[in-house]
């Protein structure tokens, strides 16, 4: 590999990097917008929380994707399936945990209502 190939940016990063900002954005949004709109007696519908669900979720995509840029596909090929095996790993823990965080909040909206 010549040096200019190292040390060029990959594309997808900057289309990452809009993802994660803009869905982050949205997320922040949707919820200043829900902490005002929601009072004791007009609760809001549980279907509009997938707003900040699937906002969460590009943040998330987004992150691992970038992370992956930066271990995975910049890892020597010596280096690169250990790399792998380890991504692989955190990012099931991830989504592992938003999956638990979404379906934990779920159950408690259809809970408590």
């Amino acid at each position: 590999m010549n040096h200019s190939q190292e040390t060029a940016p990959d594309k997808r990063r900057k289309t990452l990097l809009i993802l994660e900002f803009s869905s982050l954005a949205v997320l922040l949004a949707s919820m200043a917008w829900f902490s005002n709109q929601a009072t004791e007696a007009d609760p809001l519908s549980a279907a509009w929380l997938l707003i900040p669900a699937i906002a969460s979720l590009g943040v998330f995509l987004s992150f691992i994707g970038l992370m992956y840029l930066r271990w995975v596909a910049s890892a020597s090929d010596q280096r690169r399936n250990r790399h792998r095996v380890i991504f692989a790993l955190l990012t099931l823990t991830l989504l592992g945990v938003w999956i638990y965080g979404i379906a934990n909040t779920w159950i408690s909206l259809s809970t408590g209502q």
